[in-house]
């Protein structure tokens, strides 16, 4: 059995602190090389135990993944672009806490196959690179996501959206192809607002980290 995703409503018991928390923090102009739509905060929401609260979800030990933007809230208002639309987490899992008001939540976090290979995520385990007639992992995630166009949607097609609700995680796979979907808002109050988390299985069997 392979579990790929998690959905969890009323995440935090009390979420309004957790939201005015993340509107009270600065949000740096986003570094034009990062992939991703919005900017993410200067800082951290600590939040301890959480590897261990979300590794007993997913039944995986787990800790924090480095050189991640772990726990910095993201905000994206309409006209937030990133580098790239569809795009993996060189992660085992990830999650995302959406902290958007009920009243404004748009659209959600979107899952897609890519049409050539047939594959709804990368290519991760040893052996999968050359199923798919790659020499490793590094060179299938360039030629599929970066120089094969990942921004070019008739390659793609979408599998499944798991809806925006406030004070909902939604827990995945790293390596799942996916995407942000539509910015939307003016500001802080009204906008896409998230707060990210992604975790390493210090176990892992993937490639991931063999190729870092």
């Amino acid at each position: 059995m392979h579990l790929n995703h998690f959905v969890i409503d009323d995440f935090f018991e009390e979420p309004d602190p957790i939201r005015e928390m993340a509107l009270k923090m600065t949000y740096p102009d986003r570094d034009e090389t990062e992939y991703y739509p919005g900017r993410n905060a200067a800082g951290q929401i600590q939040l301890p135990g959480i590897e261990k609260f979300i590794g007993g979800i997913v039944r995986t030990p787990l800790v924090q993944a480095a050189s991640t933007s772990h726990a910095q809230p993201r905000l994206a208002v309409e006209g937030d672009d990133g580098k790239v639309s569809i795009h993996i987490d060189p992660v085992d899992w990830s999650a995302l806490i959406y902290l958007t008001k009920p009243e404004h939540c748009q659209g959600g976090t979107h899952f897609y196959r890519h049409k050539k290979t047939g594959w709804d995520r990368a290519p991760v385990y040893p052996g999968e690179p050359e199923q798919l007639g790659y020499g490793s992992l590094r060179g299938a995630i360039d030629d599929i996501l970066n120089t094969g166009g990942a921004n070019g949607m008739d390659q793609w097609e979408e599998s499944m959206v798991l809806p925006m609700r406030y004070n909902r995680i939604v827990i995945f796979r790293g390596y799942l192809y996916h995407d942000a979907g539509k910015s939307f808002g003016s500001s802080i109050d009204d906008g896409r607002l998230i707060l990210p988390l992604f975790f390493k299985n210090p176990q892992s069997k993937t490639l991931l980290y063999t190729e870092e």
